[in-house]
């Protein structure tokens, strides 16, 4: 075992703190990273303050890891010490069932291993830690190459809000002509929008706020719905062919789907905490709508995600904190206070 530097929380209500870590030393098919970044989630702040359910104490959150390979394991192809690397929401996999094997290891039928506070069966039934630390030991599988060409700190919300915003794009076909709206213009919302238009399509906004239509045009929207204001909600009626919806609060979903085009498609991807407004079917069954959910993607697909980005030149809005910045950095980021995401610069731990 080696000794890294890390920021954990020892309870719900502890905050972060300064903590050593172990990590395992390289197996064969392991890659160490030195890891230069990390992307600050809000499901971070939900699993650190115990809001999804109770979190396994003391825990390293972070899983928009982007760093340099340190070393690797005998058996490693593909990396090379000093490659530049990414880690993702996911470490392994059971790498045998359907879902795994087609490519969607974000729905391993056993359960992927996520890169924090999840039981790692594969390496000794220890609590994965994740990327507010110095480094980490990842099955080469499950490491991604970073583009040349991208900063890396902002590269560092692709590995989350880039890839859980590609992935229903793609899933949908969505190309050049298509009309595609996003619920919201935070982390998600504001990568939601740059894919879109990188992918051909006229980008719809959907903000409760007159204050950030400007903002919303300036990341390339083509048009702002107030959706608070029902004028401007029935002027949108039928207007588009896919929503990304992705805040994470309790609103109801009706009002969107009247925006939706025949054969249109909502894909939920915020989590609210709380039960959603009921969707009414009448509005699905009358205009052959779809009302589905999406979650990150497999391995290849953030790969393809990354080469996608680098080409079009996309990288999420940030703002670097340092590691004693975290705790604030969280306060700001449930009180909307952040464009777009926070990323920790892992030197300062």
């Amino acid at each position: 075992m080696t000794q890294a530097k890390a920021f954990a929380a020892t309870s719900a209500t502890s905050g972060l703190s300064a903590s050593t870590i172990e990590r395992r030393e390289p197996g064969a098919h392991d890659v160490e990273i030195a890891i230069d970044f990390c992307g600050l989630c809000h499901s971070d702040v939900h699993t650190i303050r115990s809001e999804w359910g109770p979190a396994k104490y003391p825990l390293v959150p972070g899983h928009e890891i982007v760093g340099t390979v340190s070393r690797v394991g005998y058996d490693v192809v593909g990396f090379a010490v000093g490659d530049p690397v990414g880690v993702g929401c996911m470490v392994d996999s059971c790498r045998e069932c359907d879902s795994c094997l087609e490519g969607f290891e974000q729905y391993c039928e056993r359960g992927n291993t996520g890169t924090y506070g999840v039981l790692d069966s594969r390496n000794g039934g220890v609590i994965t830690q994740g990327g507010y630390a110095s480094s980490i030991v990842v099955n080469e599988n499950y490491v991604l190459k970073v583009p040349a060409g991208l900063d890396p700190a902002a590269v560092a919300p692709l590995l989350c809000a880039g890839i859980t915003t590609y992935s229903p794009l793609r899933y949908l076909d969505v190309q050049d002509g298509d009309r595609v709206g996003v619920i919201g213009l935070g982390g998600l919302g504001h990568m939601g929008v740059k894919i879109a238009k990188a992918l051909g399509a006229t980008v719809t906004v959907f903000t409760t706020s007159p204050a950030k239509a400007d903002a919303a045009r300036e990341l390339g929207a083509d048009h702002v719905v107030i959706s608070s204001d029902p004028e401007q909600m029935a002027a949108a009626k039928g207007s588009l062919n896919a929503i990304l919806d992705t805040v994470a609060a309790v609103h109801d979903l009706n009002p969107y789907l009247r925006t939706l085009d025949r054969d249109g498609a909502l894909i939920q991807l915020g989590l609210p905490s709380e039960k959603m407004p009921a969707v009414d079917p009448g509005l699905l069954i009358r205009r052959r709508l779809a009302y589905g959910g999406s979650l990150i993607g497999g391995i290849a697909e953030t790969q393809e995600m990354l080469d996608f980005c680098a080409e079009h030149g996309i990288v999420s809005d940030i703002e670097l904190v340092a590691a004693d910045q975290l705790d604030e950095a969280y306060d700001r980021m449930v009180a909307g206070d952040v464009k777009y995401r926070f990323v920790l610069d892992n030197s300062t731990l």
